[in-house]
């Protein structure tokens, strides 16, 4: 709304005046801008720095929190991996115990078999020192030949019975010692056979002894490369924890600093309008803060110089001069809202 400001007095002296109070308003709305501008400024540069700040920091944050997740799902990988070196090493424990208890078995088995061997081939010893003797004796006379047999026989039936007697006994003889060297052999023979046995047997329960420690390392391995990784998980997530408060310290700030622009805001506007619903300095131009004034060229009353047809358009009744100081700063703050300082002559 563009009008006239009233011109009580049309002297020289008046219109110096009145320059000097426009140039004072415009003075200290200038000041006020420059008080306000760089404090706006100075909280937006702040507010901008702490907003990237937290920016980089979520950004970071996010990359953490993967890793953590990454961590999460290696632990859990190395995890399953010991039990399962574990369950086998458990396994393999077992094997190796059985085929300890079956070695020890097959050592008493070759102990038992190596006496048995010696009973035989003492035995043997025996039965060829008996077989000998015979000989030696048979050889010295002591023992019936077939010339002492014929010779003292009675008959054909005694000298029968006489041989065939001889002849028992010497298969007899010879039989034991047949018998007796067949025994050594499957004693020999048996006792080889658990020696063979019980090697075999070493020899698979070292394999089985070197697959358990083979499994037992690797369970190791992999429950120390599960604290690794957790510890290495804990740490991020309370490198992110403290990240997180950081960033909601910052955030603290941003508000903080936010609050603290809105209210240096208000106060610097609350300087500029005083106790008016304009700029205090553009009332004191206008009017002097004079409700009762009037401008008797355009006609535009009240302390802020309203035109008639402006305070009809506005909702007033009657004319803006006679209105009480409120109905008056409610019009005002609307016109001001409307068209701001673009509707008073002093604020040009």
């Amino acid at each position: 709304m563009n009008r006239r400001r009233h011109k009580p007095d049309g002297s020289p002296r008046a219109d110096a005046r009145r320059r000097r109070v426009r140039r004072a308003a415009l003075l200290a709305l200038v000041a006020g801008a420059a008080f306000a501008v760089p404090a706006a400024n100075s909280g937006a540069q702040s507010v901008e720095q702490l907003n990237s700040q937290i920016a980089s920091a979520q950004s970071q944050a996010q990359s953490i929190g993967a890793e953590i997740d990454a961590k999460a799902s290696q632990v859990a990988a190395a995890r399953s991996q010991a039990v399962a070196a574990a369950a086998r090493e458990a396994q393999l424990s077992a094997v190796l115990a059985e085929g300890q208890r079956r070695e020890a078995e097959l050592a008493v088995r070759e102990q038992e078999t190596q006496a048995q061997l010696a009973k035989t081939k003492a035995h043997l010893r025996r039965a060829l020192a008996t077989l000998s003797a015979r000989l030696v004796s048979i050889y010295k006379g002591d023992a019936p030949n077939a010339t002492a047999l014929l010779l003292n026989s009675k008959g054909w039936d005694d000298l029968a019975n006489r041989a065939g007697l001889l002849g028992r006994i010497e298969d007899s003889d010879a039989a034991l010692a047949a018998t007796v060297r067949q025994l050594r052999d499957q004693v020999a023979a048996q006792l080889a056979q658990v020696k063979e046995a019980r090697a075999q047997a070493i020899a698979f329960n070292q394999r089985i002894a070197a697959a358990r420690d083979q499994i037992a390392s690797v369970r190791a391995n992999a429950e120390a490369q599960a604290a690794q990784l957790e510890q290495a998980r804990a740490a991020q997530a309370a490198a992110l924890s403290s990240l997180q408060s950081q960033v909601a310290g910052w955030e603290q700030q941003v508000q903080q600093a936010q609050q603290v622009s809105a209210a240096q805001a208000q106060q610097t506007v609350s300087s500029w309008f005083g106790n008016w619903a304009i700029p205090q300095a553009i009332v004191m131009c206008e009017s002097g803060g004079n409700f009762g004034a009037v401008n008797p060229s355009s006609g535009a009353g009240g302390a802020y110089q309203i035109l008639p047809s402006t305070w009809s358009l506005y909702g007033g009744h009657g004319s803006p001069q006679r209105a009480s100081p409120q109905q008056q700063s409610q019009v005002a703050s609307q016109i001001w809202a409307d068209s701001g300082p673009s509707a008073w002559a002093c604020a040009q």
